[in-house]
């Protein structure tokens, strides 16, 4: 992780000393294009454990939204909120999410298939696709993706998880996560 933050750093900087112009029409293309790939790369296995990771990451998304001119006096979640971004957490959660519909949905179909059991019942509230939860002794595999995306999963709304396309899906999953502060 540390690796990773300091090349996105690098990058950054070099995005700083050779562009003049800090709009966010200029800065937020570049940052989108070149920085953020490094940050996101394979989120879904490495996921950040610790939050000294998580923060070391969020640290570089900050650094870029303060280089955006005119949005100075803004608080970050605000920066975020006026440049249409994300915290580096809400990607992960996305991402882990559209990665669960699709192994659900038959996106993946032979090597997803198997990761998530369905728990039938009919006494669920919320969304109604339930998914069984695992018991670990090792606090390890509570980092796993087939089990921290499972609480997330249980608390979408049912109109989320009863999309019938992946598109559909993440539409109304941006919906529901720009609500989110």
């Amino acid at each position: 992780m540390w690796e990773t933050s300091q090349k996105a750093n690098r990058i950054l900087g070099c995005i700083k000393r050779s562009v003049a112009n800090r709009s966010r029409e200029v800065i937020l293309p570049l940052y989108s294009a070149l920085v953020r790939p490094h940050l996101e790369y394979c989120v879904q296995l490495w996921s950040p454990q610790h939050r000294m990771g998580m923060d070391l990451l969020e640290q570089v998304h900050r650094r870029a939204t303060e280089m955006t001119r005119g949005l100075e006096h803004l608080s970050y979640e605000d920066k975020l909120r006026e440049l249409g971004l994300f915290s580096l957490g809400k990607i992960r959660l996305q991402e882990d999410l559209i990665a669960a519909f699709q192994s659900l949905k038959g996106g993946y179909r032979r090597d997803g298939k198997g990761l998530f059991i369905r728990e039938w019942s009919d006494r669920t509230r919320g969304n109604g696709f339930k998914l069984k939860e695992g018991r670990f002794r090792l606090a390890i595999r509570k980092k796993l993706f087939t089990v921290r995306v499972v609480k997330h999963w249980h608390r979408l709304p049912r109109e989320i998880v009863d999309a019938p396309f992946l598109e559909e899906f993440m539409t109304r999953l941006d919906g529901a996560l720009s609500n989110l502060v």
